[in-house]
């Protein structure tokens, strides 16, 4: 098990401590505020996935650096590596797969296979909740006119992208200790 992804363990409970606070909180019916537990669990869970991504290159690069650290090549890619991580915004299954195959030499999405999910369906997966991450970060909560508006993320799909969030950790983690 990477360092990174020991970090990871501990990042993650954050998402799961917002869920566990919203199902405390949860009445029938819920308070008009609770929702915004549920966008925060979200983003935090996706922020777990992105410094993993990030700490795992940052923790291989280093390794691979060892011999050259200190020398103008070992500086000189290290610093590439940190600028490229500073725009590693919204870590799509795309974006992963070419930092990865960039730095370590190989398409870590081939890897995104677990119970119920296939490469494919990991990508389109973590495609689809960054896609929401974002709607979760950029749109605050709509203002509404009468009726109801849906949440952004119910508490069932939160449960599930923090599950999937985790098995993605675990399948890339074993990937790439795997092909290094």
């Amino acid at each position: 098990m990477s360092r990174a992804y020991q970090s990871f363990e501990y990042g993650i409970n954050d998402a799961e401590e917002l869920l566990a606070h919203f199902d405390a909180i949860n009445a029938n019916p819920p308070p008009s505020n609770a929702e915004v537990l549920k966008r925060a669990g979200l983003v935090m869970a996706l922020t777990a996935w992105e410094t993993y991504v990030e700490d795992r290159l940052t923790e291989e690069m280093n390794k691979k650096l060892g011999v050259v650290a200190g020398s103008y090549v070992g500086d000189f890619v290290l610093k590439k590596l940190n600028t490229d991580l500073k725009q590693f915004h919204n870590p799509t299954s795309d974006k992963t797969k070419r930092i990865f195959e960039e730095y370590l030499g190989f398409d870590v999405t081939e890897g995104w296979s677990w119970a119920n999910y296939d490469p494919a369906k990991s990508r389109a997966t973590l495609n689809r909740w960054i896609s929401k991450r974002g709607d979760a970060v950029h749109r605050s909560k709509p203002v509404s006119n009468g009726s109801p508006v849906a949440h952004l993320i119910k508490r069932d799909e939160l449960e599930k992208v923090i599950r999937f969030v985790k098995d993605l950790v675990k399948a890339t983690d074993m990937y790439v200790d795997k092909n290094l």
